[in-house]
């Protein structure tokens, strides 16, 4: 599991994002986040890719709250890459797939804390409190699912795929798109040998030897691998 961001710095100004499709949503949670503490800003994004151009743009925020499932991304992929893009912001998942284990891999993919989507403001408050604090936030009633063989292999992927970089991590989800690298360098307006490049790195993070594997990587990381299965 990655270690939680440091806390936020007195000397920055307190500023967070929310990322979320639902525009009811993100306007009830910047609301409750004002309730919290005195933000300097909150700003709202409703795809990963909105949010990572701000981020891209400006300073990253002190806390990002973020929704699991959003129209341009699957998976934990877009906690992922959102950790690659702000390696110091503390984020924080509100999320309705609130599972042991969905919340146990978000863990382990770099969020600093899990909230239920529709917990009460005490809970958002703990949660914003211990992050705040550099500590990691888990809902009550919350037990850490380990032991089988299945869920190893799911930790294990999970933390090769944490290392990639926002780049790479791009890359990889047009990998899975069945994308080549020609179709990649176009969607991306980079050179294609700067493709092959990148390609050969994801493959070594990912400890594998063809496309096809780093592929079979990154599926483990998908929603429907994490859910509960209904045993």
């Amino acid at each position: 599991m990655q270690q939680p961001a440091a806390p936020f710095s007195d000397a920055q100004p307190l500023t967070a994002m929310v990322v979320d499709d639902h525009p009811l949503f993100c306007d009830a949670l910047s609301l409750t986040l004002r309730s919290l503490a005195e933000f300097d800003d909150i700003s709202t994004a409703g795809t990963l890719q909105e949010a990572l151009d701000r981020i891209a743009e400006s300073r990253s925020p002190g806390l990002i709250v973020l929704d699991l499932n959003l129209p341009d991304v699957n998976g934990l992929d877009g906690l992922v890459r959102l950790r690659g893009a702000a390696p110091d912001a503390a984020i924080i998942i509100a999320s309705s797939m609130a599972d042991n284990r969905m919340i146990s891999y978000a863990l382990k993919a770099g969020a600093n804390g899990f909230v239920p989507k529709h917990s009460q403001r005490s809970v958002f408050r703990r949660a914003f409190d211990a992050v705040r604090a550099g500590e990691a936030f888990v809902p009550d009633g919350y037990i850490d699912p380990q032991g089988t063989d299945v869920e190893a292999g799911h930790d294990d992927a999970l933390t090769r795929l944490a290392t990639l970089t926002n780049q790479q991590a791009r890359i990889l989800s047009l990998i899975c798109e069945g994308k080549l690298n020609k179709q990649i360098a176009y969607d991306l307006s980079i050179a294609e040998t700067t493709v092959k490049a990148h390609v050969t790195a994801i493959m070594r993070k990912l400890g594998v030897h063809s496309r096809t594997q780093a592929v079979l990587i990154a599926q483990e990381a998908r929603f429907a691998k994490v859910l509960p299965s209904g045993d």
